[in-house]
């Protein structure tokens, strides 16, 4: 199955879904080289965007090559929505995305996300201002609706394509849900059948037999991975193999397991600096260690050191003997 935004197609229609704090350029940059069809930078604001924020600016930053990057706007003023969609296409995103679908309290207080599910007629000015400011494809992410009394998104996704969305991906779930339940892929059916463009499934699909189920269950055209990748940057070239036809990817055990652990620390270190590089490297190097292929988990005072290391040094140190047999004595030197 081929996946196409203005009429080029995407190099599988498996996707990484946008995640605050995740799907930072490191990140993606991983995901990418696995084999992904499409990456989506964590969610940003359309006004701070354009009024250079720095940390704003960041979750936004493409770097350089030729992969499939989203760049992903949320915000509640269509001037702003413009502004920011053309700035990040002049940066070179290849595809910009509109948030509809955040459940967070703070972006719901602010009118954004999830909250516009429940005023159509001012999530299309939104739409309407992107689509008009940029040449490259927009798409939409959102939810089944706002709570089981508003399951609007198959209208949401109708007024959407007529507005000139490329594709849209929705969350198998309500606002009012969060993440709580199982995500609903029957529904997403719905959508699937309310519009010709593509839709992508997204919502617990966390492995292959997820994934599939997903499919099957939605119709869907495509489907979207987020915490599945965590601690497994392969695992949507995974995904993709299996339903898709697409290469199987290569995944990394032993001593390949820890270059490709400690250069994606290396390039954190590189993006944010040595101090927030290190914090911010901590999720993803418990999560690698959580997901060791071989399935074993190194010990708890091994993990504890990485951890809490307030020094590059010793990460670079100790990884080698979390991620594979090695002697884990290296703790206490």
């Amino acid at each position: 199955m081929t996946v196409l935004l203005a009429e080029q197609p995407l190099a599988n229609p498996v996707l990484l879904a946008p995640m605050a704090g995740i799907t930072d350029l490191p990140f993606r940059n991983v995901v990418s080289r696995f084999g992904a069809g499409l990456v989506v930078s964590e969610m940003v604001a359309s006004q701070e965007m354009v009024q250079a924020k720095a940390s704003v600016r960041a979750r936004a930053e493409l770097g350089f090559g030729a992969q499939a990057t989203a760049v992903q706007l949320a915000g509640r003023e269509a001037y702003w929505m413009g502004e920011a969609a053309r700035y990040v296409a002049d940066q070179g995103a290849r595809v910009i995305d509109i948030n509809m679908g955040c459940p967070a309290k703070k972006v719901v207080n602010g009118a954004s996300g999830s909250a516009l599910m429940r005023d159509l007629d001012h999530a299309l000015t939104l739409i309407d201002a992107v689509v008009a400011a940029v040449d490259v494809p927009v798409t939409l992410k959102t939810r089944l609706g706002w709570d089981d009394d508003c399951l609007n998104a198959p209208d949401l996704a109708r007024r959407a394509e007529a507005a000139g969305i490329a594709m849209v991906t929705i969350h198998g779930r309500t606002r009012c849900q969060f993440y709580k339940g199982a995500a609903d892929w029957t529904a997403i059916g719905r959508v699937k059948r309310a519009v010709s463009i593509p839709v992508i499934a997204n919502g617990d699909i966390v492995d292959t037999a997820a994934a599939a189920q997903a499919r099957a269950a939605s119709g869907a055209d495509g489907l979207m991975v987020g915490r599945g990748a965590q601690g497994r940057p392969w695992r949507l070239a995974e995904i993709a193999a299996a339903l898709y036809g697409a290469p199987a990817p290569d995944i990394p055990s032993g001593d390949a397991l820890v270059d490709l652990v400690l250069a994606h620390f290396e390039a954190m270190l590189a993006f944010y600096g040595p101090e927030l590089g290190l914090r911010t490297a901590r999720k993803h190097l418990g999560w690698y260690m959580e997901a060791r292929p071989d399935g074993f988990s190194p010990p708890k005072s091994l993990r504890r050191a990485i951890l809490t290391a307030t020094d590059p040094a010793t990460v670079r140190r100790l990884v080698p003997a979390a991620l594979t047999d090695a002697d884990t004595t290296q703790v206490a030197a």
